[in-house]
Parts: C-alpha cells; sequence; structure tokens
C-alpha cells in the first residue's frame, strides 16, 4: 500500500516556491508586453488576501481559508502559458505543482476548480473558493494597477483603472450583501467602467448568490444594480460588515 505522504501547505510554503514564482514573473512580464495592467505580487497580493477575507468573514473554517489564500496567489500564473485561457492552463500547472509540494490531491482539486474557473469568459462558481476568488480578482481595478512606464489614458483600461482612487469590498452579514465600492475621479466615467467591467461584474453576481448574499456595485455612492432596499448607510463598513481596500 503506498504511503500517504501529503502534508498542509501553507500560503507561505507557495511564496517560496520558485517555481511559482518564476511563473508569476513571467506571467506579469508577458502580460505587459501584451499592454494588460499590473499582474504580479501588487495584484496576487490583494487577490491573495482579499479571498481568504471573504471566505474567513463568512464562517468558513481556517483550512478553506487557507486554500481561499492559496488560490488567490496562484489564480494567474497560466498568464505564462498564454492569456486565452489562462484559468484553465493555470490550473494544470497548479495541480501538478502543488500536488509535487506535498499537497493532497482533494485539497488540490478545490484549487485547482477556482483557478478554471475565474475567467468571466468559460468560469462559473463552483465551490467557496472559486466564488470567493471570482469576486477578489474582479474587485481588483484600481490607479495602482497601471504601469507607469506605458501609461496611456486614451486606452480606455488604463484610463478607467487611473481614475479609481479606491476599492473595497464590504461584506454585511446581516442583509447578507457582498458590494463592491469604487470611488472615481472625473478623468473618466462609470458608463466607461461598464463598458469595459460588465461582464466581470454579472460573473461577481453569480459568485455572491452562490455563496448566498446579493452582490451590489457601488460607484461614486450610487447603486449600479440594487436588488433589494438597502439603506444608504451601509454603503460604508459598519458592524457586522468586512472591508478590504487599496488606498
Amino acid at each position: 500500500m503506498a504511503k500517504n505522504t501529503s502534508r498542509l501547505i501553507t500560503l507561505a510554503d507557495v511564496k517560496e516556491n520558485e517555481e511559482i514564482k518564476c511563473l508569476i514573473n513571467a506571467s506579469n512580464e508577458s502580460l505587459n508586453v501584451l499592454g494588460y495592467t499590473e499582474h504580479g505580487l501588487r495584484h496576487v497580493g490583494y487577490v491573495s488576501k482579499t479571498t481568504a477575507n471573504i471566505l474567513s468573514t463568512l464562517g468558513y473554517d481556517e483550512r478553506m481559508v487557507e486554500l481561499g489564500a492559496i488560490a488567490g496567489w496562484i489564480h494567474d500564473i497560466g498568464n505564462a502559458i498564454n492569456r486565452k485561457h489562462h484559468g484553465l492552463t493555470g490550473s494544470v500547472l497548479a495541480y501538478d505543482i502543488l500536488v509535487r509540494m506535498g499537497m493532497s490531491a482533494c485539497e488540490a482539486t478545490q484549487i485547482i476548480a477556482a483557478i478554471g474557473n475565474h475567467e468571466e469568459e468559460t468560469g462559473t462558481p463552483v465551490n467557496p473558493i472559486s466564488a470567493a476568488l471570482i469576486l477578489a480578482d474582479k474587485s481588483d481595478a484600481h490607479r495602482s494597477r497601471v504601469r507607469r512606464e506605458t501609461a496611456d489614458r486614451k486606452d480606455i483600461h488604463d484610463r478607467v483603472n487611473l481614475s479609481i482612487t479606491k476599492n473595497y469590498l464590504a461584506i454585511d452579514i446581516n442583509k447578507k450583501t457582498i458590494r463592491l465600492v469604487i470611488q472615481m475621479d472625473n478623468t473618466s466615467a462609470t458608463m466607461e467602467y461598464l463598458q469595459i467591467y460588465l461582464s466581470r461584474m454579472v460573473l461577481s453576481e453569480k459568485a455572491a448568490a452562490f455563496l448566498g448574499y446579493w452582490f451590489e456595485l457601488v460607484i461614486n455612492g450610487n447603486v449600479i444594480n440594487r436588488r433589494k432596499p438597502v439603506a444608504a448607510s451601509n454603503v460604508h463598513p459598519k458592524a457586522g460588515e468586512t472591508e478590504v481596500s487599496e488606498d
């Protein structure tokens, strides 16, 4: 009988893995060449932290939270191969690496299901980690993602991201809402945000619904997709809510 050699792999272990470091760097460099916003340590750090924060706030156990953090850290490594379907290729890469590191196949499959379903073109929430990962990833639009050396306000993606001065997810346990709050200056507009990110927001609605919550998008104080009456005072985190923000 084969000996079970699996162990509890942590986010710290994943961060120290040389293969993963190389894949994150290669992904970010490839997307730089293609003209995309930052997809390096800043982005994966935000997504990792936010995925874990969502799962923790919703009451999932400590191990599930850790798996969510790992999924967030490695969700974009498929970009090292190709931008097209990077979630699918990334999930294959991730499974091999995680199992070789000693993670059990059962835990690794939860992570790769999340990675393989985080793209709006092909993804759908299939487990709690995937739902939290979608919400975390799609919430990360912010001026700090724009590559300063190539920033171009004629490009709608750069223009929208440069206009975003603050973003955070607020979870209200009592009202069962997950709210993405965006603050934009007047160098772009809500219509431009929706023009490039609407499909991401639709997927975020599905992810919140999977977790048993309503998803609401708030831009400059205006609720874009209100599902039911919510007091305006709940736009900002209060008791029962949690916030992850980028200033």
